[in-house]
């Protein structure tokens, strides 16, 4: 073995000892209520008794993991700190220890503290030190206030029951990769609409969906989302990539909006949700309880579980009384703005081959810039990265996406302050 492959070999075992330690680590589902706690309160506030959710966390002790995952950091940043494995391992162990600590302080303020850590807080700048999040969700709000429900087609109000939803998309998922990888399940214990893993995606029983709806789902859950965790597990290094981490969510959740985006497949109604959600979490370390909370909810159109279920992603894991929240929601504009930018800098610099890349599994922007020549072989030796398997049509068409982007490029040079309608109409 020459010290090429002697190298790549540690980082790979490092990479292993760090799969098997956060393999305890489900931290969306460990912090997530149950269903009876929803059907509690909705009890309580129909008949007008409304009082804060309660309930009582596992409690949990990942003390061995921790201590695992603090080696793995130490034993990668003891070689060359900046190999692009050392860092990615360094950094990616670092925040899975901080998911831990997370987990072993759930109900407690502890909670929110580390979730700004790991996604944020709203009035953090966005990227290329513009607004807030804040200031980018009251502006989607502002402007969804002001469109009018009845510019919506009457196609678009049709209901579709989570049954009917569940065929549609396991149709469209057999035909994209010509077998059964994806599964879709009804779950009656969900409180999200839906929920995705690699293999596997829930819908809420009982819930109705619209066409948009399907779009989404197909398009952020299943062809990103899955798609990212099944490119992952193809890896024969970086076994991790496979894997949800609160590192990634930022870039996770912002490529699966674009991938709205991009497909036509985003509404003003769901850039509005996005944005509630943040101006939530802002509300709640501002002080507003859970109830506060589900009533801005119900005051901005969604019915009464729709409301709880939007609540609750603020309050998981902290105490529901005002002054704390669970901060993951902060992500998906920040995200969005974030992955958008990279995409326009990957086209200007001619390197639209990084998008495709990034869906070699699931990792951060910077991990994306860095594992560049890992994607290349040297000499006689094999590429230490695989290439993504399977692409969403979108990206692997990349004529149309570079044509959106450089159409984007352009007219972001456009001051829409200084543009005076009559003049910009007149063919003078």
């Amino acid at each position: 073995m020459n010290p090429r492959e002697s190298e790549i070999a540690r980082y790979a075992e490092l990479d292993a000892r760090m799969v098997r330690a956060a393999r305890g680590l489900r931290w969306l589902s460990l912090v997530s209520w149950p269903v009876a706690v929803q059907e509690a309160f909705l009890a309580g506030w129909r008949r007008c008794e409304a009082v804060l959710p309660q309930y009582e966390y596992p409690r949990h002790d990942f003390g061995d993991a921790r201590r695992e995952l603090e080696a793995v950091a130490a034993e990668a940043g003891a070689g060359d700190p900046d190999h692009p494995l050392a860092q990615y391992l360094v950094e990616s162990s670092r925040d899975w220890n901080l998911a831990a600590q997370l987990l072993e302080s759930l109900g407690t303020p502890r909670v929110g503290e580390l979730s700004q850590q790991l996604f944020g807080r709203p009035d953090a700048p966005l990227p290329g030190n513009g607004p807030s999040t804040r200031d980018a969700a009251r502006h989607f709000i502002d402007i969804a206030g002001e469109l009018d429900r009845e510019l919506l087609a009457p196609e678009e109000r049709v209901e579709i029951s989570a049954t009917a939803l569940r065929l549609q998309l396991q149709s469209d998922l057999d035909d994209f990769f010509d077998s059964r990888v994806i599964e879709v399940v009804l779950d009656p214990e969900l409180i999200a609409k839906a929920a995705a893993g690699s293999t596997r995606i829930r819908l809420r029983a009982g819930a109705a969906f619209s066409d948009y709806d399907r779009q989404q789902l197909l398009q952020h859950e299943a062809f990103v989302h899955s798609l990212t965790g099944l490119n992952g597990r193809q890896q024969p290094v970086l076994k991790s990539l496979a894997l949800s981490s609160p590192r990634t969510t930022a870039t996770q959740e912002g490529l699966a909006t674009f991938a709205e985006q991009i497909t036509g497949a985003i509404d003003i109604e769901r850039m509005k949700r996005v944005s509630l959600r943040i101006e939530a979490v802002a509300m709640a370390l501002d002080g507003a309880d859970f109830v506060q909370v589900f009533r801005y909810f119900l005051d901005a159109g969604q019915d009464e579980v729709e409301s709880f279920s939007s609540a609750q992603r603020v309050f998981r894991g902290v105490p529901t009384g005002g002054g704390h929240a669970f901060a993951k929601d902060v992500v998906y504009l920040r995200g969005l703005i974030g992955v958008h930018t990279f995409f326009r800098w990957a086209l200007k610099t001619d390197r639209l081959h990084l998008c495709r890349q990034l869906f070699a599994g699931k990792m951060t922007l910077e991990d994306a810039m860095r594992f560049e020549p890992l994607f290349k072989g040297q000499g006689d030796a094999a590429p230490v990265l695989a290439p993504p398997r399977w692409l969403p049509r979108w990206l692997s068409r990349a004529n149309g996406l570079a044509g959106m982007l450089a159409f984007s490029l352009f007219a972001n040079r456009i001051r829409l302050d200084a543009v005076d309608q009559a003049p910009m109409l007149s063919p003078e």
